[in-house]
């Protein structure tokens, strides 16, 4: 069951939604304390490429993979000149390979021929390169830079956020809108990774481990299947 959208109803609804989010945003916070990138990267050119590669795919993997290729092209005027099937030899395990080094060398052509090989700190900008869209221009600039134009919203955000009454959005940008609204600026740098990693640890796609989630009590699923879960044992027994 979601709650109303955050931006239907009245002030008092809104404000009540609002709340909510700030308690939600809190008891994660203590949960997880300030969360890191799990990717690893030295520079932004290679946290850039370093998104890109995760669509689909672990940060465990990514992890794997970028060593080696960022050992045999250390920034983007070397990714430039790369044979995109060397890439994708070394990209491979990452899933989608062809697609990703398309996009991955591009990129690196792009940024050397129009930014000194560097990654810009413009979000329009960012949005514009090759391989990298709304997404992981609010990663790069939230991880690279320290600034939040927007909030990353991926499949963990967009699940939790419908799960917990935060929005009841039917695609990426719309849920973005609805956590803007809810959320102060201030919590646009964090809210993601804390969501993705609750996402990863207990609230999942499949069998949500409510019994064990420390956001039980402020998530309208989270009665909903408990409700559901006491019909079964009913029925069962």
């Amino acid at each position: 069951m979601l709650l109303p959208s955050p931006q239907s109803g009245s002030t008092k609804l809104q404000k009540t939604v609002q709340k909510r989010a700030i308690q939600i945003y809190q008891k994660l916070l203590r949960e997880f304390g300030e969360p890191a990138c799990p990717l690893h990267y030295r520079t932004p050119e290679q946290l850039a490429v370093a998104v890109i590669l995760s669509a689909q795919c672990t940060d465990e993997r990514v992890n794997q993979v970028t060593p080696q290729l960022f050992s045999r092209f250390p920034d983007m005027a070397a990714l430039s000149r790369a044979n995109v099937r060397e890439v994708e030899q070394l990209i491979y395990s990452t899933g989608f390979y062809r697609n990703k080094a398309k996009n991955i060398v591009a990129l690196a052509k792009t940024l050397v021929a129009q930014y000194g090989g560097k990654i810009p700190r413009d979000f329009t900008a960012l949005c514009k390169l090759p391989g990298i869209g709304r997404k992981t221009a609010n990663v790069i600039m939230a991880e690279a830079f320290g600034e939040s134009p927007g909030i990353t919203v991926d499949t963990h955000v967009m699940r939790l956020s419908r799960r917990l009454g935060l929005s009841d959005g039917k695609n990426a940008l719309a849920v973005e809108r609805d956590l803007m609204r809810l959320y102060p600026r201030r919590f646009w740098l964090h809210l993601p990774l804390l969501l993705i990693f609750h996402g990863r640890k207990t609230c999942k796609a499949i069998r949500p481990r409510c019994a064990a989630c420390c956001l039980a009590r402020l998530c309208p699923s989270a009665e909903h299947a408990e409700n559901t879960h006491k019909k079964k044992i009913k029925i069962a027994s």
